[in-house]
This record gives structure tokens, sequence and C-alpha cells, in this order.
């Protein structure tokens, strides 16, 4: 938006008379295997259509100590396997004496199954052989590479934004983001900002806790007011928006909600946008790769996506690897490198990370099929079960947490791994299951799901988030 760039541009010269702008100058690091090509330049793999590697993803193993503390929902502080392990090794004696029960993921977020795919696990191998571990530094001081760079640009492609800031986490990438918005009145006003020369944000009822805890790290600072607008409900946005007396206003929301599977109203907010001239803020992390034609996420899914500023996400998701982005233009990736304090304070990713993440993305554009197989999983769904889901995540509501965990064990008996939701990740009383769908589980799979869920729920009284759920204008 032209008064968001020029309130930006105005921070970044008050940035530069403090001598406060800061540079990301890529480094390029010694390959220390002479007989082996640079990683920029090798020869990525691609497949037509699942192979047996792609399981790996979704097909874990507990000891059956584990088992037994799950079932009876007992603490635990991840020691169970140590009877397995001796010296780092598995004791020959303690495989025998504790067997192992295979389990089927339903509970993931490793969407597309990358996380197994031969060509990203060899993207990362490759550069550890080649260059060790890394990164020897924040992004600020030496640990950004001209591999870092590779990423970023891979991903302002994806998102078609001009620019991108990689930061170590989903998590961090939402609080840099934030921490720098708040700096923005504060650096016109050249102190605390009146009033009226603070900025307003506007987010929805259910953003993810990242969301939450940048705004109030921001509001801390004194230069932000927040308002919180029901769930998806876009009269309500509508309305505090047109009684808000700040000009700088940022709307920012969950494309796709973690934790209920809805998305937000994409093309109603871009209308509000353009009523109202806000800074609209997305954080895409459950939509990215999954949605859109090339996997642009959920604004290339709802044609949108000149209407989105910033785009935040994440490497952790479809992506099957680690890592969060900033996607936005040079003068915002500019503003939020300088005061976006937890990208600044934050050691940068390891190089094999990087590399696989990159190879993760390139491969995500390139194999289609794994984003048709994820809409037939969640269209199969519906039709098995009649329930108007719309998305990859199925949030199955069930109410207490004894009902939730009641689910969630039997659910483990019969073979599926799919953890109960509770306090504080979701409000008292709406406990639930959260079931999600990958490109690489079969109908097969789904179908023992959906019979293992009806043995726990009555489908027609079984309530389900959906996208039908939000107030339009």
């Amino acid at each position: 938006m032209e008064y968001w760039e020029k309130r930006v541009e105005e921070a970044l010269s008050k940035l530069e008379t403090l001598k406060l702008l800061r540079s990301l100058r890529p480094i390029h690091l010694p390959n220390q295997n002479e007989n082996s090509p640079s990683n920029l330049h090798q020869k990525f793999h691609f497949f037509d259509g699942p192979r047996k590697w792609d399981r790996a993803s979704v097909e874990v193993s507990i000891s059956e100590t584990t088992f037994q503390k799950w079932l009876n929902d007992l603490p635990s502080s991840g020691d169970d396997n140590d009877v397995i392990l001796e010296n780092g090794n598995a004791s020959d004696e303690a495989q025998q004496s504790e067997k192992l029960r295979k389990l089927i993921v339903f509970s993931g977020n490793d969407y597309l199954g990358l996380s197994s795919h031969p060509t990203v696990i060899n993207a990362s191998s490759k550069a550890a052989l080649d260059y060790g571990m890394g990164p020897r530094g924040s992004a600020l001081i030496c640990g950004y590479t001209s591999y870092h760079r590779l990423l970023e640009s891979s991903l302002a492609d994806l998102k078609k934004k001009e620019d991108c800031l990689l930061c170590p986490t989903g998590f961090s990438a939402n609080m840099a983001f934030m921490t720098a918005v708040a700096n923005v009145g504060m650096l016109i006003a050249g102190g605390k900002p009146s009033n009226n020369d603070r900025v307003a944000i506007f987010s929805d009822a259910l953003n993810h806790a990242s969301i939450i805890d940048g705004i109030r790290l921001a509001e801390r600072q004194g230069n932000v007011v927040a308002f919180v607008y029901r769930h998806c409900d876009m009269l309500h946005l509508d309305t505090l928006l047109s009684n808000c007396p700040m000009k700088k206003r940022v709307v920012v929301t969950d494309s796709l909600f973690s934790m209920d599977g809805d998305f937000a109203p994409m093309t109603e907010l871009a209308k509000l946008r353009k009523k109202h001239g806000f800074l609209l803020v997305i954080d895409d992390a459950h939509a990215t790769f999954v949605c859109g034609k090339s996997g642009g996420g959920a604004a290339e899914e709802f044609n949108c996506e000149s209407d989105v500023d910033i785009c935040i996400g994440t490497l952790s998701k479809a992506a099957g690897c680690h890592g969060g982005f900033i996607a936005c233009s040079k003068k915002w990736k500019l503003l939020i490198q300088s005061r976006g304090r937890s990208f600044i304070f934050s050691t940068s990713s390891p190089l094999p990370v990087i590399a696989a993440a990159h190879a993760a993305v390139v491969v995500a554009k390139k194999e289609t099929w794994r984003r048709i197989a994820v809409q037939k999983r969640v269209q199969e769904f519906r039709e098995l079960t009649g329930i108007p889901v719309e998305s990859h995540i199925i949030s199955i509501v069930v109410g207490s947490e004894d009902k939730a965990l009641q689910a969630s064990r039997h659910l483990l008996q019969l073979g599926f791994h799919i953890s109960a939701i509770r306090p504080p990740t979701v409000p008292p009383n709406s406990c639930r299951l959260r079931v999600t769908l990958s490109a690489v589980h079969t109908t097969d799979d789904l179908r023992n799901l959906i019979n293992a869920l009806s043995q726990c729920f009555n489908f027609k009284e079984t309530e389900v988030f959906s996208t039908n759920s939000y107030s339009k204008l």
C-alpha cells in the first residue's frame, strides 16, 4: 500500500541517519570436498508419483514402554527408550525384549511427505559433507551465505514478492515482523508517538501464538494498540476499522488456522484492504506448498496475491524441513532485518538445513501430484464421512479432556498416531482430535482411519470447523 510504503521509507531514512541500518552480505564457504560440485548447481531428481520412501513420512514406531505410558496417559520426560540404547547403539537383547509398535501418523504437518524425499535428503547430506554444519554466527555477522540467499530468492519467487528474509523459525519470523512494525511510529516521531500516531494492529481471535506473542511484545514498547476481531468475522473487523482514528493500520491473520482447519476469508479481506487501506499480513504456515497451482499458498489459491503485503511462513510444515521466512518488499526486508530483534539476535540456520529447504521448495513446485493427492484425500474424507471439510487439517471437537484422551487412546490401540489437543492450545471444553492428511496417505489408510473414528464418534453429531463459519460483508 502506498501509505505504508511512505511510512517505511521515512523509518528507513531515520535509521540511516542514526546509522542503524543493518546489511546482509552473503559469504561463500570453501568446499571441503574438491571432487564435489557446488550445491548451487546440483541436479535435482523429481518423481511423477509416490515411491516406497514416501511412507517414511507417515509411518513411525514406538516402544512398548512408550505405548503403555501413552495408553495410560502417564507423564514422560522422553526417556522411555533408554532401555533400547546402549552406548548410542541399539542393543540386540534390548530390542528383543522391547517390542516396537508401528503407527500411521495422522497428526503431523509434513503435508507433502517431503521430509523423506531423496532429493531433500541428498541436498542436506551433500551440504554437510561439502561445507560442514555452520552457521558460524547470526545472519548479520557471518551466518548468511550464498545458499541462504538462494533460498530467499526461491521463496520470494514462490510468493510473488520482491524479496524474502529467512528467520530461524516461523515463530521468530512473526516476532521479528511485529517488533519491526512497532518501530515505525517511534522512528517517524523521533520518540514515543502520540496516541493517534501509533500503529493499530487488528488480529483474528484464533491467530497462532507466535502472532499473539509478537503483538504483546510490540504493545509493551508502547507504539502499538491491538484490536482483536471475532474469528473470521469481517463485519466485526469492518466496524473496528471504521471506528479507529489511527492511520497506520495492520490486519494480521492466519491464512489456514492450524487448530480449526478453516481458511481466512481471503477475498473478503482483500475487499476490506481496498476500502480501509491497511497493511494485510498473513501467516501462511499451513497453506504454503499445499494450496495454489504452484504451491504459492492461500493467496494463490484465492487469487489475491497482489492484495497480500506481507506473507510470513515456515519451512517446518509442508516443506518437511525447518525454518521461517518473511516474503515482502525490499524496503520492508531492510526494516525488519534492522529492527526485528528475534531475527537480529538469533543464530542463522545451519547450511544443511538451508540446502534441504531449498531442495524442498523446488520439489514441491515441480511435483504437482503431491498437492493433487492432498486434495483427493480431503475429498475422500468428505465423501466417506459426510462432513464438509475444506482443508487437509480436520478438527474434530469432542469437548472435555477425558473424551479427547479416550478417543486418542482408542486410535492408538488401532495403530493411529493422533494426539488429543487440550488447553492451553485450545480453550477449555473445546478439546479435539486434530487429524491431518498427507499426500502419501493412501485411500486404504483413510478408510481404516475413518472406520476407527466411527467407533469413537457419530459423524452426523460431531462438530467440525469449516470455511462456512465466518461472517461476510
